[in-house]
């Protein structure tokens, strides 16, 4: 079995999947949980879920996981470019996480004034669940599967590698052949001994 590195396409692409789908699962879950006092909602408790007071959070996700997924299977240009993406997809997910993990009060206002009808914001008294913090661990990650990408990505092959340039191997006299595939394509037999293979 290969060993993952994490400079491998391998590697990169399977923490950039995890992290987009933890990101992505968390949208639906409770991020915020707290208390209002209100003269229209009264003494209620409020709980908010990701996509509430993280909006953005879903899509940040999908963005990071396409680019993620596409410098798989691009060339060298585009790689980087793909790259480049999942870095500012990241940092903007947590910049979005990040408010809601360290305002959770904040967050949750302005949930609460929407359900009362209202613009702006509400006080309330409210804690983070553990989603904000989980999401992230998952955006770090997903930095540090870009940043994995960005130094091995030169050594990384592209899906249609076999078609960007013409390769070849040394025959059995030293000469420079074709590889199996084009020799098939030249009618030759490439499982043929040089002593019964035709000219």
């Amino acid at each position: 079995m290969r060993r993952l590195r994490p400079t491998g396409k391998l590697f990169v692409v399977l923490l950039a999947l995890v992290s987009s789908l933890v990101l992505l699962a968390s949208g639906g879950r409770t991020w915020v949980s707290g208390t209002v006092d209100d003269a229209v909602l009264g003494a209620s408790r409020i709980d908010a879920t990701g996509t509430e007071v993280a909006s953005g959070v879903v899509a940040l996700a999908l963005v990071a996981l396409a680019a993620a997924v596409a410098s798989t299977t691009s060339g060298p240009v585009l790689r980087r470019v793909t790259l480049a993406v999942v870095v500012l997809a990241a940092l903007g997910e947590g910049f979005v996480v990040a408010q809601v993990a360290f305002d959770p009060s904040g967050a949750l206002g302005s949930v609460a004034a929407r359900s009362a009808g209202r613009t702006g914001t509400l006080e309330t008294h409210s804690t983070a669940t553990a989603w904000p913090w989980v999401d992230l661990v998952a955006c770090v990650l997903l930095l540090v599967a870009a940043v994995g990408g960005w130094v091995g990505a030169p050594g990384w092959r592209g899906l249609g590698a076999r078609y960007e340039k013409p390769t070849t191997t040394a025959g059995p006299r030293g000469q420079r052949v074709g590889t199996d595939w084009d020799r098939l394509d030249a009618g030759e037999d490439p499982t043929a001994r040089d002593d019964t293979r035709t000219t």
